[in-house]
């Protein structure tokens, strides 16, 4: 069985997309608490923050509502994230794993023995996740719920997942990870934000999204792909240049070999 302190460490964040009640974000660190998770992360909550609500229901995880962040985008609340799993209870047309709560922990688990941070992103009461939040994922989570009544209050869906967490951490040593190295890790949510928004602008120059209407459906399948990739912050960097390239974008000024130094590619000046 695993030391106490080693469940404790590592945990994914629990990301609470536009929240609407205080009530709801301090039963979701409630169930965090139960299980061993500290990290929350609150996006735009509509009661604004701190919330008195969240402190009352949150009945003594008051650990986990101090340590609480506030973030004004889904963007912003996971850039620094390596592996970024999203709970929807609804079929979506994005081509993603999708998981049970029990794999859910089984992929996050060797992740963090590896050092690579994850986060689970939660929607809004009534709507959900976006799709363009959804597609900032590398997989779907789903739970076996009866699909007469699939809607579960946020904290039941916090509970579930962090109990399948920690559970997964008494099941022995992590496996190793699937890809990847410690000393090779995943593009974080920030790296692959900067590399749509690259990809996308130099297809924009390029008239690529033709007719116009069709570019936001073209984009989320793009970003879909890319994030199926599972690409490293390297190769993220290596995708940058290329596209900078296509671009005939000035390099960084370099020597000759003559005493002069240019800016071009190639035989450019």
């Amino acid at each position: 069985m695993q030391n106490f302190d080693t469940l404790l460490s590592d945990g994914p964040a629990i990301v609470l997309v536009e929240p609407q009640l205080g009530e709801n974000i301090g039963t979701a660190a409630r169930a965090m608490a139960n299980f061993g998770l500290k990290d929350l992360r609150i996006v735009n909550p509509r009661e604004g923050w701190p919330n008195e609500r969240a402190n009352a229901a949150a009945s003594r995880a008051d650990h986990v509502i101090a340590r609480a962040r506030v973030f004004p985008t889904v963007e912003a609340a996971v850039a620094d994230l390596g592996f970024l799993l999203a709970t929807t209870a609804r079929s979506r047309a994005l081509a993603k794993p999708v998981l049970g709560p029990k794999e859910a922990a089984a992929a996050l688990r060797p992740r963090a023995a590896n050092g690579i941070a994850g986060g689970i992103l939660f929607g809004r009461e009534r709507i959900g996740l976006m799709n363009e939040e959804l597609a900032l994922a590398d997989a779907i989570v789903t739970l076996p719920v009866d699909p007469e009544y699939a809607s579960l209050n946020i904290a039941q869906a916090v509970l579930i997942l962090a109990y399948e967490w920690r559970l997964s951490g008494f099941s022995g040593e992590a496996e190793a990870l699937p890809f990847g190295r410690p000393d090779d890790p995943p593009a974080t949510k920030a790296e692959m934000l900067n590399l749509f928004e690259h990809l996308e602008a130099s297809l924009d120059a390029a008239s690529f999204f033709r007719p116009p209407e069709r570019r936001p459906s073209v984009v989320e399948g793009l970003r879909a792909m890319l994030q199926r990739a599972a690409l490293t912050g390297q190769e993220v960097r290596t995708l940058r240049g290329m596209i900078a390239a296509i671009e005939r974008r000035p390099t960084r000024p370099r020597d000759r070999g003559d005493g002069t130094l240019t800016t071009g590619r190639g035989d450019e000046p």
